[in-house]
């Protein structure tokens, strides 16, 4: 092996180029770290928010930003922003040489839930307070998706009537109720919830819509029918 001219080389110049790549790598490393070299200079919202405040965007960037251009923990600001009410997700990027571009994802609320939180259109529970004229999803923990999904396909149904569902309550035995924009609670069950519910769609402009002010109570769980009844008798 010593004498062989050829392979001493190749060694040595790999061990050269080691050496080289390993003192480049710090002087890097040394540079990017100085305190005063790349500074952040501004960070940019990338839209006007809607729902979120922006007062509070900056507040979690003075507070949380930390480091220069290069050396900024944007995982951990992202996750930062995350926590502020009607951030769904964050999406940061550094545009060279000075500043942050960040871009929010906002909260869209399709419904109350639980009376204690709201439900995006994911059907995703987040916490936040509305004013907003929306419709009331009462269900099991973990159940705010299926009963989105249902909501979706309820609605979708009840559209030809003119009519909505105002709310929708999934019982812990999995029992279905909607309360209509129109006052009339439907009881659906729990199992067939949408063929019942087409039923009730094919009967009510002949039958129902007229007694809209007495019925508010359709018992659709019957297997070749459904019963009525008025405000006083919804057991």
């Amino acid at each position: 092996m010593w004498d062989n001219a050829a392979l001493l080389r190749s060694i040595a110049n790999a061990l050269f180029a080691f050496s080289l790549c390993a003192v480049l790598y710090g002087a890097t490393y040394y540079t990017v770290h100085l305190p005063g070299l790349f500074p952040l200079h501004s960070v940019r919202l990338v839209a006007v928010p809607q729902k979120v405040d922006a007062k509070g965007v900056m507040q979690v960037v003075r507070n949380e930003v930390r480091g220069n251009f290069f050396t900024v923990d944007i995982e951990h600001l992202r996750q930062s922003l995350e926590k502020l009410p009607w951030v769904r997700s964050v999406n940061i990027r550094r545009e060279f040489p000075y500043r942050l571009a960040v871009q929010l994802d906002e909260q869209q609320a399709l419904a109350h839930w639980n009376n204690s939180a709201l439900v995006n259109l994911q059907g995703e529970v987040f916490a936040a307070a509305s004013e907003q004229s929306l419709p009331r999803f009462f269900g099991p923990d973990g159940s705010a998706t299926e009963v989105t999904m249902y909501y979706t396909q309820f609605d979708r149904q009840l559209a030809g009537l003119g009519l909505q569902a105002e709310q929708i309550t999934l019982s812990p035995r999995h029992a279905w109720q909607l309360k209509l924009s129109n006052g009339m609670v439907l009881e659906l069950g729990r199992e067939d919830m949408q063929h019942r519910l087409d039923r009730f769609v094919k009967v009510y402009p002949y039958s129902l819509a007229a007694l809209q002010q007495q019925v508010k109570y359709v018992d659709l769980r019957y297997r070749n029918g459904f019963a009525v009844s008025g405000l006083g008798k919804q057991g």
